[in-house]
């Protein structure tokens, strides 16, 4: 049995966020692709967006009283854990088809998994958030797996 996860905390497991809809951009890939260093000529010229390019597509525009301590916006899809301090515990994704100008991208994230384990120095508590991304079509266009780790 978990000493820090509750049943009203494990209650979490499967609560999906509302989706978020975002169009991509020809000029929004082109300074994506100058930003991260591209070198290919279809990423610079935006006919493609280049791996990664999704990762802030979905993300909140707060203020910034509105963030945590270390610069992050608060996930309200998250419950309220038992430890705070937030490490990156990997980033899983897989690209069913190339995101191109034009799409109108969808996107819904779940709170997937929660899980304890001891570390050497104490509990440590593993979430995980699968985020399902679409095109206008329906399609699947990637799933990503972020896994964070708390103590």
């Amino acid at each position: 049995m978990s000493q820090l996860l509750s049943d009203e905390l494990l209650a979490n497991i499967g609560r999906s966020s509302q989706t978020r809809k975002e169009i991509v951009t020809c000029r929004d890939i082109r300074k994506y692709s100058i930003a991260t260093g591209q070198r290919r000529k279809k990423y610079l010229e935006g006919d493609e967006a280049p791996p990664m390019f999704h990762v802030s597509l979905f993300w909140d525009v707060v203020e910034m009283d509105q963030l945590s301590p270390d610069g992050v916006s608060i996930d309200p899809l998250l419950p309220e854990f038992p430890l705070k301090k937030a490490m990156a515990g990997g980033l899983k994704i897989e690209y069913h088809q190339p995101i191109v100008p034009g799409d109108w991208l969808t996107a819904t994230r779940t709170l997937t998994d929660i899980y304890e384990k001891q570390g050497s120095k104490g509990p440590l508590i593993f979430y995980e958030i699968t985020m399902e991304v679409v095109n206008g079509s329906g399609e699947k266009v990637l799933t990503e797996i972020t896994t964070r780790i708390l103590r």
